[in-house]
C-alpha cells in the first residue's frame, strides 16, 4: 500500500525546470532512497513533499492527503530533517527535543519510548549546547527532534553528510529500528554503503527520473555516475623534502586534551590523508598547523615557519578549504578571484593571468561573471579548491572538501588533487568518504586525540587485515573511549 504518491510533479525557477514530471510511489514502512547529481532536483522534491513549497503543476499526497490542501494536518504527521542543521545552537539538547515537541502539541516524556533508543545516546549531554555537540551527536538529536511527536513518515535530506563512518553506521541502525515500527523513511544520501540500505530507489537527473528499483540494479545501470572507474596516482613525485614537521603537539582545553601528543612528517608534493571519527581531533590539529589556533605543547612547522610564533608567515604559504563553504556568494566567479588574489598579495597583472588559466582549467570561461551562489555544490567546490591554490602556495588544508557530493563530481575534485599535487604542492586533506582515503600517498587515523595508525593504504590494509579502508577505520575508530 502507497503511503506517498507523486504524479506528474513540476517545479519551475526563472528558466530552470527543476522537476520535469516526477512520479513514484512509495510503500508503507518502506526505506526509499532519492539519489541523484547536485542539482539534480532532490532538494526541492523533499521540499514540496514536506508542504514547505508549492510545485507549478501535478501531484503529490502523503498518507492519503494532499500536500497543498492539507499541508496542515500532513505536518502533523511528518518528520523532516533538511540539508541545512535544523537545530537551535544556542539552546541545550533537552531544550532542543523539549521545543520540537511543544510545536506539536506533546512532550518528550509522551513520546519518549520512541526516541529512547536515539536519545539516551545523547542524553548524558542534555544541558550541552546543540552548537557544542560532534557531527554524529548532533544528527542524533535532530532525528529525535524530528520523531519526537510520533511521525508516520519521516524525510531526511542528506542526513549524514560531514558525519564520520561509525557514525553513519550507528545511524542507519537507527533507522533500521524505526523501520521495524512501521514509520516509512524516504531519504537522500550521497554515501553508496548508505544508498545499499534501501530497499528501493529513485535516481533523479536534471529533474527527471530516470530509474526506480533496487539499489544494485540502478548502481549498475548508472555506473558511470555512481560507480566511476578509480583513480590511479604514481606518488614518486613526492620529495623527500618535508614540508610539513609536527613533534609531540598538543592542544588541551583544562584537562581535556583534544590533541594529544602527535608527531608525523609530511613531504613536499605528497597527499596525505588525516583521518578521524568526528571529535578526534583532526580539525583541532588542523587549526594549530594553519596558524589560526596556538599549540598547549610541542612544536609544529609548516613551510618552513613556526606554526606558533610564525604564524603570520605560515598564513601567506598554505591554501586552506573548510568543509563549510568558503568563498563569497554574492561575488562572481571572476570577482572571487581578484579579491583572493589581492589578500595573497598578487599583482593585478599576475590575478589576470591567473584568472584566464583557471577559468580555462574549469571550464568556466563564458561563466566568470556568475554569481557563485547560483552555482552547484559540485562547481561551487571546485571553484573553492581552485581559489585555494590561486597563490600557488606549498601546502594546501582541505578540511572535508567533498561532503555531500555525488561519486562522478568528487572524482573530479580529486583528478584537481592529483594536478596539483604534480605541481610540487603539498595536499593535507581530511574526509570522511573512505573510497578517497585510497587515494591519498599516505594516510593517518586519530582516535582520542592520538595518531593511531600512519601508513601508505595498502600498507594499512594489509596491518589490519581489511579489504578496504571503511575497514581500517571501523576497526580503529571503535577503540574511541571517550566522547
Amino acid at each position: 500500500m502507497s503511503i506517498v504518491s507523486v504524479s506528474g510533479l513540476k517545479k519551475h525557477y526563472s528558466k530552470v525546470d527543476a522537476l520535469r514530471g516526477i512520479s513514484f510511489d512509495v510503500d508503507e514502512g518502506e526505506i526509499f532512497g532519492i539519489i541523484g547529481p547536485d542539482g539534480a532536483g532532490k532538494t526541492t522534491l523533499f521540499r514540496i513533499l514536506t508542504s514547505l513549497l508549492l510545485a507549478d503543476g501535478g501531484t503529490a499526497s502523503v498518507d492519503g492527503l494532499d500536500v497543498v490542501k492539507d499541508y496542515k494536518e500532513i505536518r502533523k504527521r511528518i518528520g523532516y530533517m533538511p540539508g541545512q542543521f535544523s537545530l537551535y545552537q544556542d539552546l541545550t539538547v533537552e531544550e532542543n527535543l523539549r521545543f520540537f515537541a511543544t510545536i506539536f502539541n506533546t512532550t518528550i516524556e509522551e513520546n519518549y519510548s520512541l526516541v529512547a533508543p536515539i536519545y539516551r545516546q545523547i542524553e548524558p549531554f542534555k544541558t550541552r549546547r546543540a552548537g557544542k555537540l560532534s557531527g554524529g551527536m548532533k544528527q542524533k538529536l535532530a532525528l529525535s527532534c524530528a520523531l519526537i511527536h510520533a511521525p508516520r513518515v519521516l524525510f531526511l535530506d542528506e542526513p549524514t553528510t560531514g558525519v564520520d563512518p561509525v557514525s553513519r553506521k550507528e545511524f542507519w541502525d537507527m533507522l533500521g529500528q524505526l523501520k521495524a515500527k512501521g514509520i516509512t523513511i524516504i531519504v537522500s544520501t550521497p554515501y553508496l554503503d548508505e544508498v545499499r540500505r534501501c530497499q528501493r530507489i529513485a535516481f533523479i537527473n536534471n529533474g527527471k527520473i530516470q530509474g526506480i528499483g533496487e539499489p544494485e540494479e540502478i548502481l549498475r545501470r548508472f555506473s558511470d555516475i555512481f560507480c566511476p572507474a578509480p583513480l590511479s596516482h604514481d606518488a614518486a613525485h613526492a620529495e623527500r623534502q618535508n614540508v610539513i614537521e609536527v613533534e609531540h603537539l598538543v592542544k588541551a582545553f583544562g584537562d581535556f586534551r583534544a590533541v594529544d601528543d602527535i608527531s608525523f612528517t609530511v613531504s613536499k608534493g605528497e597527499i596525505f590523508g588525516f583521518l578521524g571519527a568526528n571529535g578526534a581531533g583532526k580539525t583541532t590539529a588542523m587549526r594549530m598547523l594553519c596558524g589560526l589556533s596556538q599549540p598547549t605543547g610541542g612544536k609544529a612547522t609548516v613551510a618552513g615557519y613556526d606554526a606558533a610564533s610564525q604564524h603570520e608567515k605560515v598564513k601567506l604559504n598554505i591554501g586552506y578549504m573548510s568543509q563549510k563553504f568558503s568563498l563569497y556568494e554574492d561575488l562572481t566567479i571572476a570577482e572571487n578571484m581578484k579579491l583572493f588574489g589581492g589578500i595573497y598579495g598578487m599583482s593585478r597583472k599576475e590575478i589576470k593571468t591567473k584568472t584566464a588559466e583557471m577559468l580555462e582549467e574549469l571550464g568556466l570561461e563564458h561563466e566568470r561573471n556568475t554569481i557563485v551562489r547560483s552555482l552547484p555544490l559540485g562547481w561551487k567546490q571546485k571553484l573553492a579548491f581552485s581559489i585555494s591554490i590561486f597563490h600557488n602556495p606549498k601546502i594546501v588544508f582541505l578540511d572535508e572538501p567533498t561532503g555531500g557530493v555525488d561519486p562522478a563530481t568528487r572524482r573530479q575534485f580529486w583528478e584537481l588533487i592529483y594536478r596539483a599535487a604534480d605541481r610540487g604542492i603539498t595536499v593535507f586533506v581530511t574526509t570522511h568518504y573512505m573510497d578517497e582515503a585510497e587515494y591519498c600517498d599516505r594516510v593517518s587515523i586519530m582516535v582520542d586525540g592520538k595518531i593511531e595508525a600512519l601508513d601508505t593504504p595498502d600498507n594499512l590494509k594489509r596491518q589490519y587485515e581489511a579489504a578496504d579502508m571503511y575497514g581500517v577505520f571501523l576497526k580503529l575508530a571503535r577503540k574511541a573511549e571517550r566522547t
